[in-house]
């Protein structure tokens, strides 16, 4: 349903951080680390139009790679569970939204100098990383 993935350019500077700080050098894999670590906030996350103003794109498939069956799964059962209508059009945004917030956790703790092992917890003691403003 979803064919391609484009970031915002807050999310773009904010990965090249990231990308910076972990060696990870795939916009994919740290989109997938981000859309992730978003998923398991119980909350929604803001309800905002991300712009897709980035020169970073990248197919469904590139995104999802070979588990992208998996991720397409994910992001309905959310909707579902969030009350959003599980459609084209609706699945673009909440992913994006997803996508959004969780590079905003990846972006913190970078910044803080932590390494990749402390990401996985990084949603449960964090408050406040919807502001994901670049400083």
């Amino acid at each position: 349903m979803i064919e391609h993935v484009r970031l915002s350019q807050r999310a773009k500077d904010q990965l090249a951080v990231v990308k910076r700080h972990t060696g990870i050098t795939n916009w994919n894999v740290l989109c997938r680390w981000a859309f992730c670590l978003s998923l398991a906030e119980p909350t929604k996350p803001r309800d905002e139009d991300i712009p897709s103003d980035s020169s970073v794109e990248m197919t469904w498939k590139t995104f999802g790679g070979e588990h992208h069956e998996v991720y397409m799964a994910l992001l309905k059962q959310r909707c579902v569970v969030d009350g959003i209508p599980v459609v084209q059009g609706w699945l673009q945004k909440t992913l994006k939204q997803h996508i959004q917030r969780g590079v905003g956790y990846l972006y913190k703790t970078a910044k803080k100098g932590a390494g990749i092992c402390v990401f996985p917890d990084i949603t449960a003691s964090d408050e406040g990383v919807e502001d994901n403003s670049i400083s």
